[in-house]
């Protein structure tokens, strides 16, 4: 299996590959780090690691009281995730390539990334400004009846759409712009469901395509049945998380 070390980027959200994700980065740790990928050569990505934090705060604590009201200020690149900053993170992430970093003239930066590949977090180095882990890359492996599965998933879909469509009044996607490739369909429709970061992390680490999409079918018809009796549930874009406030 192939090792990698960038750059890492905790947050609360789970990072999906072909998933798009805006930043709005202006703490000093990860604005170093951006500015250390601006010295990317231009031929080269630009790539971090994204993780989901399981314990911790995604902004540190910046003056007493904030964010937290008992929480006093910290400074460092794991501030706000312990002695050991590994424990506080999600085991599996995925790796971020920044397709735009623009530097404001106050100096914190607007980052548009998308997701690649999905990683194992094996250590995390915070001896330098900002975290450093090392990682390895997972395979995608397609499992049994994945195609079949994927089409199941695509009709489930369609119907969490209309519910979803007729809560806020307006349609959310035609048939046109749905894909059909398995491995594309999971991750779009993990990203897409209104999920909390658990769910969202369960499927993004299951072990191949079929048992994500078995996962989503069963959240899917679930989730259709909550819509039905509250329908005011709002809807969330296809290809783009929220934009996290670091």
């Amino acid at each position: 299996m192939t090792t990698v070390r960038l750059p890492l980027f905790p947050l609360n959200t789970v990072l999906f590959p072909g998933l798009v994700l805006p930043l709005n980065v202006f703490e000093e740790r990860y604005r170093a780090m951006m500015r250390a990928l601006l010295k990317t050569p231009e031929d080269e990505p630009r790539r971090f690691a994204v993780v989901a934090i399981r314990d911790g705060h995604e902004v540190a604590a910046s003056a007493p009281g904030m964010p937290d009201p008992t929480a006093l200020p910290e400074r460092g690149p794991s501030a706000g995730f312990g002695p050991d900053p590994a424990k506080a993170f999600h085991s599996v992430g995925c790796v971020a390539d920044a397709a735009t970093i623009r530097e404001r003239a106050d100096g914190t930066f607007e980052v548009l990334a998308t997701g690649t590949t999905r990683v194992r977090l094996l250590s995390v180095d915070a001896s330098g400004p900002f975290l450093v882990a090392e990682l390895r890359e997972l395979t995608e492996e397609p499992g049994d009846e994945a195609v079949p599965l994927a089409e199941g998933v695509l009709r489930s879909f369609r119907q969490y759409q209309k519910r979803l469509a007729g809560a806020r009044e307006r349609s959310l996607s035609t048939a046109a712009e749905l894909p059909d490739e398995p491995s594309v369909v999971s991750y779009l429709v993990a990203a897409a469901m209104m999920l909390d970061i658990p769910t969202k992390q369960r499927l993004l680490q299951a072990p191949d395509v079929s048992s994500r999409l078995r996962d989503e079918l069963k959240l899917l018809r679930r989730e259709t049945a909550i819509l039905r009796s509250l329908p005011s549930l709002p809807a969330a874009e296809l290809t783009r998380g929220p934009t996290s406030l670091n």
